[in-house]
């Protein structure tokens, strides 16, 4: 990915542009992570990119940023800037292009996201950021109180980052995430969901966790149970012990499955008819959060004579022959009795 990248700047800078490759994937190839996104930071605008590359998508939001897909990888191209202010400390309301690399990375979060590699493969470190990736520190660029005030999605970024990549937050970070957490609130559901997804699905679950539990960001974040949360076996598992699927975004088909978790959670997951009731995912999940053993679970659950009605060998059509009277309730309540005899 990195030599195809490269291409990529090679090109911009046969036009006359500057480019490196910064951000996330740098930092990745340093500490030896596979990246599937490159981030890639230029003094050419939008529009002059537009002229150089032919597949070049506009995102939706106008912040001088496009997107080009170059061989089934995703590029996302930024033209060097400054955010002069923020919108409800998360979106840049102004910014202004620049033709200064040093400055354009002062605007971003954490020191170790500021690393760039230039067209030559050079890694480039203006902001002495591998000292703090060697040391595992989280650390803002420049005030961490202004940094998490101007985006305060940068709180649940932090912690992800602690997590993911088993880092410690710097003590100015500590101090600053504890002094703007409030702020959280103004953050949409949706980008908070996006942060904790990462969080929750991680290896470092736990460790993420009790970072939000450290500084009481249950309470920010509307997830009381978060404290009782003390199995991480998969993200699904940690939505479901906390529940909240009518304060945060999900699909109805993750819906479906914690409402069923949670029912199956008030129930002998041991027991014949919640087995066939709920199937095998949705009582692993809740075995999980019970420490029940799973192995068990799946063992019962295996040797079930039936796993749903269809399995059940009589057709709607065969018991109104038999009972010979039109079709009305008593076909459900029949199945529901066959269904009992069979499993008993």
């Amino acid at each position: 990915m990195l030599e195809k990248a490269i291409e990529i700047l090679k090109v911009i800078h046969k036009n006359g542009y500057q480019a490196y490759i910064v951000g996330g994937f740098v930092r990745n190839y340093l500490l030896g992570i596979d990246s599937n996104d490159i981030d890639i930071t230029t003094n050419a605008t939008p529009k002059q990119l537009q002229s150089i590359f032919d597949n070049v998508l506009l995102p939706a939001t106008n912040y001088g940023a496009v997107i080009i897909n170059n061989n089934g990888i995703r590029y996302e191209i930024t033209t060097f800037r400054k955010e002069i202010s923020y919108k409800d400390n998360r979106k840049p309301l102004e910014i202004e292009y620049i033709d200064n690399l040093d400055q354009d990375l002062l605007r971003r979060d954490f020191t170790i996201n500021t690393m760039c590699i230039d067209k030559d493969g050079k890694v480039i470190d203006l902001l002495k950021a591998k000292s703090d990736l060697e040391n595992r520190i989280i650390k803002t660029v420049g005030n961490a109180n202004d940094k998490l005030e101007e985006d305060a999605l940068r709180i649940l970024r932090a912690i992800r980052f602690a997590a993911t990549l088993n880092f410690n937050l710097n003590q100015d970070l500590i101090v600053a995430i504890n002094n703007k957490k409030h702020l959280l609130k103004n953050i949409s559901k949706e980008r908070k969901k996006e942060e904790l997804d990462k969080i929750f699905s991680s290896q470092n679950a736990r460790g993420g966790i009790e970072l939000l539990l450290s500084f009481g960001l249950e309470k920010e974040l509307e997830l009381d149970r978060l404290p009782y949360c003390d199995s991480t076996d998969s993200l699904i598992t940690v939505w479901s012990n906390l529940n909240v699927i009518d304060k945060y975004p999900f699909t109805n088909s993750e819906k479906a499955i914690i409402r069923d978790v949670n029912n199956a959670l008030k129930e002998d997951n041991y027991e014949a008819k919640t087995l066939y009731k709920y199937g095998l995912y949705v009582n692993q999940i809740a075995a999980s959060i019970k420490h029940l053993d799973k192995k068990v679970i799946t063992e019962l659950y295996n040797s079930l004579p039936i796993k749903k009605r269809q399995d059940i060998d009589i057709s709607t059509e065969e018991i109104i022959s038999i009972i010979n009277k039109p079709p009305s309730l008593y076909i459900s309540e029949i199945y529901n009795d066959l269904e009992n005899q069979i499993l008993y």
